[in-house]
């Protein structure tokens, strides 16, 4: 596996979150890292099978299998690694607990050019209305990385590895590959960044984790027509719970509200007035 600076450089930014955990549902167990949430998927419990989904920031893999040990106990890796996209927010623990945890990582065919060392995702746009953060954002990593054989592709059936009762849901726009995940049992999601309940691209918002639902990161994402579908895609499945990548678990009639909110305004309130990407849509 080949390391870039997606995997090695170290960002400073955090919240008053980093290093708190959530039992969301029984099997689900949203960490914050920084600034970024990863998901444990599997009952708590001394040899459980479980799954990770997302790898959090650069750094994170001590993190994060410190929380797996205190949940699931020593010795015992994720069945699997599922990737809601490969940012380098989302893959930044990923090559050190390959190291050491020795899984097969999934993701949606069109990020494995990204994960295999092929492409590297367009530079951050500091040029995007937005606050403090869009405008440090030339600091993270655009990189892709190269997992080898240890990535492979959902299958098409969108069927989830590990995952019984969950299905994949294809929503780009934040990234080309990004997906979502949904169990129709009780309407739960995991949504990586098509949308957020932070607002992503303001200093103060991010560290104070002030909650509101929110469209996907503005300095990263580079298709906000793709991003608007799939937003609408995911608020008609009338989610009850999810837990999105940046911001803090949102359920019941609050989150129903706001998404529709964002989704019925979607071009007001998630699409900066201009950057490169906006031009580049119209």
């Amino acid at each position: 596996m080949e390391r870039s600076s997606s995997t090695e450089r170290f960002q400073p930014l955090t919240s008053i979150s980093s290093g708190d955990g959530l039992e969301v549902t029984p099997d689900l167990y949203c960490l914050t890292i920084q600034i970024v949430n990863v998901v444990f998927y599997g009952h708590a419990g001394e040899g459980n099978d479980w799954v990770l989904i997302d790898a959090g920031m650069p750094k994170s893999a001590d993190a994060i299998r410190e929380a797996a040990e205190d949940r699931f106990g020593e010795n015992n890796p994720p069945k699997a690694i599922i990737l809601t996209h490969g940012h380098f927010d989302h893959i930044g623990g990923l090559i050190d607990l390959l190291e050491v945890w020795n899984v097969p990582v999934y993701a949606h065919p069109l990020e494995i050019p990204y994960l295999t060392g092929r492409k590297d995702y367009p530079k951050p746009d500091v040029s995007v209305e937005g606050g403090m953060v869009a405008k440090l954002s030339f600091m993270f990593p655009h990189e892709g990385i190269d997992l080898g054989p240890s990535v492979h592709p959902l299958a098409n059936d969108h069927t989830v590895p590990f995952m019984p009762e969950w299905k994949w849901i294809h929503t780009p726009g934040h990234s080309e590959g990004h997906i979502s995940l949904f169990r129709a049992a009780d309407h739960a999601m995991i949504v990586g960044d098509a949308f957020v309940t932070v607002r992503q691209d303001a200093l103060y918002k991010v560290i104070t984790q002030e909650k509101e639902v929110s469209g996907p990161p503005r300095y990263l994402t580079t298709d906000w027509e793709k991003s608007e579908q799939s937003v609408d895609i995911l608020q008609a499945l009338d989610p009850h719970i999810a837990i999105t990548g940046h911001g803090l678990p949102a359920n019941g009639s609050w989150l129903r509200e706001n998404l529709t909110k964002l989704a019925t305004d979607f071009r007001q309130l998630a699409v900066p007035d201009h950057g490169k990407f906006v031009e580049d849509d119209q």
